[in-house]
């Protein structure tokens, strides 16, 4: 990261000093800032930048070489003070950093700990004869507030440690992705407004007194008082072995690294893990792991000199809301998407956020022109988490709900949380088509977008069953559709009459499902009329679908079943194969489902793919990877967890890789993966 440039004027630099302090108070207050971390982070750096051209004209309340920028305060001293970290933005300022550091040791650095930054709130938790009796949070480094009646409810923080030991722990408290949602959850149904994101949520709760609620948080130990003698790698093991909750236990586990090379590897994986990790980071901390260098590097008034953070790009920022469109789906869902002033979130300029439904809108209280927090983790759609009302100028508006189908003008069915056009698919009779006759599902060469809206519009197709009653006559009524084009079309279409079952279910486009389901519930039952004669109870016992979701499918496949008869008129989906879990006679009479065990190389095995693959699997699509698996006994999955039995990591696997390796996942390159499933892939 390049370095911001210094402000061009003295008035410039006092009006960068006095927006950096109220971001530092809002931060540290209930973490509600005004500004995301990049944006304080920069500037700040650039606030340093004036100061060092002009060291005559700092102003006292200048944010820089202050512990939390000099916003915080406390009341009850530390007995050791609690330092923030010096930042790093890129693998050169790191290199920089640690030469400088060597230089003041004389000697290279022993060895290194590298560990993730966590996003939450720095706290001391002292304990006595092992029993815990006093947390403060972090301050103004010097002293801190006394926030021990929060205690109970942070997870991680033992009231009792496993020996009787005088020590203090430090460590950060956060709320991990999961309490976060149960926490707005909660703090909803109580009337209270949702917590801006993770941060705030933490910083707010630690903080409150007397709520009718309890908002449930996570302590991870990074450090402590009263052990000395510990390289740092042996301090965190030490912890562990008394009962204080570290990282260790995670894909982003702090490693002692030999050389900065590497530590900067391990940086790259920790980075790399960061979308799939349960909580939070901003940055990976990089740690001289000898107490002797540590000792010899000593510490400055804000920071120590033998530890930095090497700073992430910011998934979090934050903007202003401008607007929000109504866009309907195939399948007659009515969803709102939130247009904003665009915004780069993790190197991706963000322009667009998702809102789940009205429900989720009236939640989070947003109104047009708010400022607001917009989350972005990894590949994930960026999601609007919650204004910022201590910013409103009382110039916002309510969000206008439809009150109509912004599509055709129609009803709006608003007895569920996601409201739905009343004429459902055939609100959106175009994108179901297109969806139905993609590649993963009856795969219709020559039926794209254009060719929809055509037959759409000439009333030639309303549904999908209409696609099996074209004839070359009404084809070629249509623009631009010449004798060769038709019968291509025609035949295409003909030989999408015969596909598999699992393709001809997911081509339905039925809520709840999609390629993976569909190919689970086709095996379970293994024919259209079984899937349809299924209640719900006999659904969700179909691996990955619960009671909810079956109800849903049941009521969808209620909505189709007009669509289901034409189509099994017309032959399509009439495909029957052994189901993996016949249905079995109850002693009360009703049915139940006994699953099968699949044979095959892979029986039993959960499968994850990733990565660019290669050899014999270069041309199979995801989907055709996924189908392939199941045809050879195996699960195919699409993240890595401790279930997970086999990674297949193609080219730049990445962060999946990274996390296999980390759980003793077996990996196999696609060459080796092809040889083991050579007869199902023939």
């Amino acid at each position: 990261m390049a370095s911001p440039a210094a402000p061009a004027s003295p008035q410039a630099y006092a009006d960068a000093v006095a927006a950096a302090v109220r971001a530092a108070a809002a931060y540290y207050a209930d973490g509600a800032t005004p500004l995301g971390d990049d944006e304080y982070d920069a500037l700040v750096r650039a606030i340093e930048a004036y100061e060092r051209e002009h060291p005559d004209e700092v102003l006292p309340e200048s944010p820089t070489g202050k512990v939390a920028g000099g916003a915080a305060v406390g009341d009850v001293p530390h007995s050791v003070p609690m330092l923030s970290l010096d930042n790093v933005f890129s693998a050169e300022e790191l290199e920089s950093w640690a030469a400088g550091l060597e230089r003041r040791l004389g000697r290279p650095v022993a060895a290194w700990c590298v560990e993730p930054k966590l996003d939450g709130l720095a706290i001391a938790a002292r304990y006595r004869a092992g029993r815990l009796t006093r947390v403060l949070t972090r301050g103004d480094g010097l002293a801190g507030e006394d926030i021990t009646a929060a205690a109970d409810a942070v997870l991680g923080l033992p009231d009792r440690l496993a020996e009787p030991v005088d020590v203090e722990l430090r460590g950060e408290v956060l709320l991990t992705h999961e309490q976060f949602e149960q926490a707005n959850a909660v703090r909803t149904a109580h009337g209270a407004t949702p917590f801006a994101h993770p941060r705030s949520g933490a910083a707010g709760t630690l903080r409150a007194k007397d709520r009718a609620y309890r908002v449930e948080l996570t302590f991870f130990a990074y450090d402590a008082l009263g052990l000395p003698g510990l390289d740092h790698a042996e301090l965190l093991v030490r912890l562990a072995a008394l009962g204080a909750h570290t990282a260790a236990g995670t894909a982003a586990a702090p490693r002692r690294c030999a050389t900065l090379a590497e530590a900067q590897q391990r940086i790259d994986e920790i980075a790399g893990l960061r979308a799939a990790l349960p909580f939070g980071i901003d940055g990976v901390v990089v740690k001289a792991d000898a107490v002797a260098d540590q000792e010899a590097a000593g510490s400055g008034s804000r920071a120590p000199r033998w530890a930095v953070a090497r700073k992430l790009q910011a998934q979090h920022q934050v903007t202003r809301l401008l607007g929000v469109e109504w866009n309907v789906g195939r399948t007659g869902i009515i969803a709102p998407r939130a247009v904003l002033e665009p915004v780069v979130i993790d190197g991706v300029t963000v322009t667009y956020a998702t809102l789940h439904n009205p429900a989720d809108i009236e939640r989070r209280g947003l109104m047009i022109g708010d400022q607001v927090f917009v989350y972005r983790a990894g590949d994930v759609i960026p999601r609007v988490e919650a204004p910022l009302v201590d910013q409103r100028t009382g110039a916002e508006q309510p969000i206008a709900f439809p009150e109509v189908c912004p599509r055709c003008g129609d009803a709006i069915d608003t007895s569920e949380q996601r409201w739905r056009c009343v004429r459902g698919r055939a609100c959106q009779a175009v994108a179901s088509v297109i969806y139905a006759a993609g590649r993963d599902q009856l795969d219709i060469e020559g039926l794209g977008g254009t060719r929809a809206v055509q037959l759409v519009e000439a009333g030639l197709v309303a549904d999908l069953a209409d696609l099996f009653t074209l004839t070359r006559e009404q084809l070629l009524t249509l623009e631009r559709m010449g004798d060769t084009s038709a019968d291509n079309l025609l035949a295409a279409i003909e030989t999408a009459r015969s596909r598999p079952l699992n393709r001809v279910f997911c081509a339905l486009g039925i809520r709840g499902t999609g390629r993976t389901m569909s190919r689970r519930i086709a095996a379970h039952f293994g024919s259209m009329a079984a899937i349809r004669a299924a209640d719900a109870e006999a659904l969700a016992g179909v691996d990955g679908i619960g009671a909810e979701k079956a109800a849903v499918i049941v009521t969808e496949l209620v909505d189709v079943a007009a669509l289901l008869d034409r189509l099994a008129a017309q032959g399509v989906g009439a495909a029957v194969t052994e189901p993996t879990a016949p249905a079995a006679t109850s002693a009360d009479g009703g049915s139940a489902a006994t699953d099968g065990t699949a044979a095959g190389p892979l029986a039993g095995q959960s499968v994850v793919v990733t990565g660019s693959m290669t050899g014999a699997l270069a041309e199979l699509s995801r989907n055709a990877m996924n189908e392939l698996i199941e045809r050879a006994g195996g699960k195919a999955s699409s993240s890595v967890s401790k279930r997970t039995t086999l990674l297949v990591a193609g080219e730049k696997a990445g962060s999946k890789r990274a996390k296999a390796e980390e759980l003793g996942v077996a990996v196999m390159t696609p060459e080796e993966f092809a040889a083991l499933v050579a007869d199902q892939l023939g």
